[in-house]
């Protein structure tokens, strides 16, 4: 009922979109991490150096398994690297660690749009499971009055994302900011690279912006067309 030949026509640009963004993640990570930073410092020592200059005193740093499995955790204070970043001495590393370190900055001065997807994560978990309960019994009811409060829950999933893009453009702008002031980078080069690989994760976020909006739109189809034949 849900996932039909509609469904895919609907959403294909979206996954073509998810498709491009993580090649271009990849593409991006793989060369420059690749390529070394002048200032011979890994992922790590990156982070520990922009800590110390920011005052952010509280913040531990650890090393975690995956790949590009990369955070922070603001409940617990944690910059979390993965290996290939940690110990990685790449323009690329040095990126990644300036932008968790980004949102370790918003953490410590109260970024609101921070805040906001903080306190949206509850209601968007309950929200994916509330959301799908709603519109099956109100489809199989065909009661349109719950099917569209399945849909209002579901929003919550869109507005999450949306709340999540300024908060990566701004961690990577800072990002940019503490490596050029740090003195971590210095050629017009290295910034290309730590350019190239922060804008490609920018677009994963665009793209999933994209994505949860048209899922939102083909859902809001269904109800309308199970209001119609009514």
């Amino acid at each position: 009922m849900f996932y039909n030949s509609s469904y895919l026509i609907f959403m294909l640009p979206a996954f073509l979109l998810m498709m491009l963004a993580q090649w271009y993640v990849s593409s991006a990570y793989k060369r420059w991490s690749n390529v070394p930073n002048r200032s011979g410092l890994s992922g790590a020592e990156v982070a520990r150096r922009l800590v110390d200059r920011a005052g952010l005193y509280g913040v531990e740093i650890e090393q975690v398994q995956g790949r590009l499995s990369d955070h922070y955790d603001p409940r617990k204070k944690i910059l979390r690297l993965s290996a290939g970043v940690a110990q990685g001495q790449s323009i690329a590393a040095a990126a990644i660690a300036a932008h968790e370190l980004g949102h370790a900055q918003q953490d410590n001065q109260d970024y609101f749009p921070l805040r906001l997807r903080a306190a949206l994560v509850p209601a968007v978990n309950i929200g994916s499971y509330l959301g799908w309960i709603l519109l099956m019994i109100g489809f199989f009811l065909n009661y349109t009055t719950l099917a569209w409060l399945g849909v209002a829950v579901f929003a919550g999933g869109a507005i999450f994302a949306l709340a999540t893009l300024p908060v990566e453009l701004n961690a990577s702008v800072r990002a940019r900011e503490m490596l050029t002031t740090a003195g971590i980078i210095t050629s017009q080069e290295e910034q290309r690279g730590v350019n190239h690989v922060l804008n490609a994760a920018a677009l994963t976020y665009v793209a999933g912006l994209i994505t949860a909006i048209l899922q939102l739109l083909y859902y809001a189809i269904l109800v309308l067309g199970m209001g119609r034949r009514r």
